[in-house]
């Protein structure tokens, strides 16, 4: 691979929540950005779930900022990311890169060491990419999607499926 593919993750992993945290402090990841639905929770969760509120104090602890990172731009995002006692950015409009870049430079986030993670190869690893940040691709969390994110299932699934062949499965790439 000479030059990344715009929809090739950084890394791979079955679930943000398997992901040991060392792999976050080997890597010097400061920041992490995370998408919500079907990453953290079900898109139709309104409430943070019991391993969700683990996952935030385990970075807290680590001393690794945790943000959501959401295109949805409802209530649920921030009630959810307030229950969490976390910021959210919303209205992002994954996959376009540009309200993604604002975010990370009005922020003042480190592009080196903030990666996005979430289980969309047409919305979050585009954006992320495009953002000159890592990535990290996730199972969903649930079989459930809304309506819109079953087209991108369909768009991405060849995508997926060369992600699962070599060279995108190395063990350099794939955490868990």
């Amino acid at each position: 691979m000479n030059k990344k593919k715009i929809w090739v993750p950084t890394y791979q992993a079955s679930s943000i929540y398997d992901i040991p945290m060392s792999f976050f402090l080997e890597k010097g990841i400061t920041t992490v950005l995370s998408d919500l639905d079907n990453t953290l929770d079900a898109y139709n969760v309104k409430d943070p779930s019991p391993r969700a509120f683990e996952l935030v104090a385990r970075f807290k602890e680590a001393g690794i900022a945790f943000y959501i990172a959401s295109n949805n731009t409802s209530k649920r995002v921030k009630r959810y990311a307030q229950n969490l006692g976390i910021k959210a950015f919303c209205g992002l409009k994954k996959p376009f890169s540009g309200p993604l870049k604002k975010t990370i430079a009005s922020e003042g986030f480190d592009k080196a060491k903030t990666v996005l993670i979430g289980d969309q190869v047409l919305t979050d690893v585009i954006a992320g990419n495009g953002a000159g940040i890592l990535t990290i691709l996730t199972n969903p969390v649930s079989k459930l999607d809304a309506p819109w994110t079953r087209v991108n299932r369909i768009l991405e699934k060849g995508k997926r499926k060369r992600l699962n062949k070599e060279p995108y499965n190395s063990k350099e790439r794939v955490i868990v």
